[in-house]
């Protein structure tokens, strides 16, 4: 067992994730492995996420489970891996030789993390370690982060605590006339740090890291993005298709989307809020906006009333839809064929909600639900809020979706 204060002092930052935990992460994993893969010999671990999933540390190195034994080599930094892990048996090396030099003989089959791990990484790793071939346990990744345990689920309650403060509670009093788009996503994005968030959102993506979120102002909304999601953003520039313009100054009569990620040692929730600056007239527009607002309130409420166990997470797609009289085309969810995705220690985790996914619901499961509209030369108006799955239904981690609110 690791001793914590070996290298230094504990912060209140400093939260290890319990031994237990890190225990029963890696039984379920060699059980799915079992299951999945019978006759495994050796599975190599590198992508941070994963190693924070089973080591409670994010340094660079390896974890290598075997059905016998697990050992995590560390490059850098040993010492910290040391000072934060609960992980059973951390231990330094300045090479791969070193860990190839402990076991002898290398596995005919190397499974890792295939949709992380980059070539680069894999010949390195057979340079010391001759296995034969590369298998894959993406699969057993993703059902093992699937059900959420009572420690991540409590992870999660305190980000969707501070998501609620800060989205529905905080932001309408940052908001006023003149304030940019970067500057109203980045205040925000402060006063989460502030009260605990962890500072970044992870997505199940190469270039996965986004710090801030985007807030964006009226039409700016409606400009489509490369990630797969409804929100829109022209970005800080081309090359940043988040966060918002430092620019674009709000004005009355603007929608102000507000998409911003919340998370809490690691484990994200996800919110989306939408307010109108200004005051709403009884004219045509407004009335759009309304009504669109209303529509995605009603879909997000059609989709939570089925998360129970054992419902198939296609079926919130697909009933929900089949009621839907989508008058609003493509502008529906920006063009996307889902309502929601399951969420975790990254923010868009496998399965969506959507056609094909048919497993079903069971406790411990967590979505975020998002229906959302564009509305050609008004901007984006939905909803947004994480659900947890429960023995009698969903409850939300994030507070409660409200209908289009006015700040004069």
């Amino acid at each position: 067992m690791a001793v914590l204060e070996q290298t230094a002092v504990l912060t209140d930052a400093i939260r290890p994730v319990p031994a237990s935990e890190l225990e029963a992460r890696l039984e379920k994993f060699r059980r799915l492995m079992d299951e999945m893969h019978p006759g495994w010999e050796m599975a190599a671990v590198n992508h941070k996420v994963a190693m924070y999933y089973f080591t409670g540390t994010m340094q660079e190195g390896v974890l290598l489970i075997r059905p016998q034994d697990a050992i995590f080599w560390v490059r850098r930094n040993y010492e910290r891996a040391v000072n934060e892990s609960h992980f059973g048996d951390i231990r330094p090396m300045h090479s791969f030789r070193e860990a190839a030099a402990y076991y002898g003989s290398a596995p005919r089959i190397m499974y890792v993390e295939t949709k992380k791990a980059t070539l680069d990484w894999e010949r390195m790793l057979h340079k010391y370690f001759a296995f034969e071939e590369v298998g894959s346990f993406d699969a057993v990744l993703q059902e093992l982060r699937l059900r959420k345990s009572a420690y991540e689920l409590q992870q999660m309650e305190r980000s969707g605590v501070i998501h609620e403060t800060v989205l529905d509670v905080v932001a309408p009093k940052l908001i006023h006339a003149g304030i940019s788009e970067a500057q109203l996503a980045i205040e925000l994005y402060s006063e989460m740090v502030q009260r605990g968030s962890h500072g970044t959102a992870r997505f199940n993506q190469s270039l996965g890291e986004e710090v801030v979120g985007l807030a964006s102002f009226g039409k700016s909304g409606l400009v489509r993005t490369g990630f797969d999601g409804p929100g829109g953003t022209g970005g800080t520039c081309i090359a940043v298709q988040s966060i918002g313009n430092a620019f674009r100054k709000l004005k009355s009569g603007r929608l102000v989307y507000l998409d911003v990620p919340c998370g809490f040692d690691g484990y994200h929730t996800d919110k989306t809020v939408v307010y109108y600056f200004g005051s709403l007239q009884k004219d045509e527009q407004c009335a759009r906006l309304l009504a669109a607002q209303e529509r995605c309130l009603e879909l997000e409420q059609e989709v939570v009333s089925m998360m129970v166990p054992g419902e198939p997470i296609e079926n919130l797609y697909l009933r929900t839809m089949e009621k839907f009289d989508n008058v609003y085309g493509d502008a529906f969810m920006n063009g996307g064929k889902f309502l929601g995705h399951s969420i975790g220690l990254v923010m868009d985790e496998a399965p969506t909600i959507a056609k094909g996914f048919k497993q079903p619901l069971e406790p411990g499961m967590t979505f975020a639900v998002e229906p959302k509209i564009a509305l050609p030369g008004l901007g984006l108006v939905g909803t947004e809020n994480t659900y947890v799955v429960t023995e009698k239904g969903a409850c939300s981690l994030t507070g409660h979706s409200h209908a289009l609110r006015e700040i004069e």
